[in-house]
């Protein structure tokens, strides 16, 4: 098996016979078929499914903020984290939970592979026509009549603000004039020389 004796002698390392554990090997994964196949236990190799997209949305926001008061007897569920039922395990956040579900372990319990289905030339060109179809759908919805009513209702908008604006400056002018008014008035009954800041126009 292991040799010391080698070419060079300053050379201490053990020297491992190859061959030998390789026929060591071969025979022993023999005995192991002949048993199997006097047991009738032959196993077939579990075929998995190719791996598809998710159809739900991995809900990260639930819990956000939420304070749960956690006991011996909480469920492992209703613990603090993201708990993943198909694994039954629990992780402490998003990230790793991402990461969880998108990994080897998680998608091996579902019962898929991490191989993914190839596409054929006619699958790519049917998404090409879906995806072309949805975005003529979208050039329909924009049509050039709302177009225009959506800039005449803005046209509106700011002239009504304008008016607005016009109306209060016209307001604020009516009251500069009455307040001038009431100056006069204190100046005539003598008033005026308490220090106002209002500055005379």
């Amino acid at each position: 098996m292991a040799s010391s004796s080698g070419s060079n002698k300053n050379d201490f390392r053990r020297k491992w016979d190859k061959d030998e554990y390789e026929s060591l090997a071969q025979k022993r994964l023999a005995e192991e078929r002949d048993l199997e196949k006097r047991d009738g236990k032959i196993a077939p190799p579990v075929k998995r499914e190719l791996l598809r997209h998710r159809d739900y949305k991995v809900d990260l926001e639930s819990k956000l903020g939420k304070t749960i008061v956690i006991t011996k007897t909480t469920p492992q569920a209703e613990m603090g984290g993201y708990y993943c039922n198909v694994c039954d395990c629990v992780v402490k956040d998003s990230i790793n939970f991402l990461d969880h579900i998108n990994g080897k372990k998680h998608q091996r319990n579902l019962g898929m592979s991490m191989r993914v289905e190839r596409s054929s030339l006619d699958q790519v060109k049917k998404r090409f026509e879906v995806n072309k179809k949805k975005l003529e759908e979208k050039q329909k919805e924009y049509d050039f009549e709302e177009r225009l009513k959506e800039l005449r209702e803005e046209e509106e908008k700011a002239k009504a603000y304008k008016k607005e604006k016009q109306k209060e400056r016209k307001r604020r002018a009516e009251e500069d004039l009455d307040f001038e008014e009431d100056d006069e008035m204190a100046a005539v009954m003598g008033f005026s020389g308490f220090g106002s800041s209002k500055k005379s126009h």
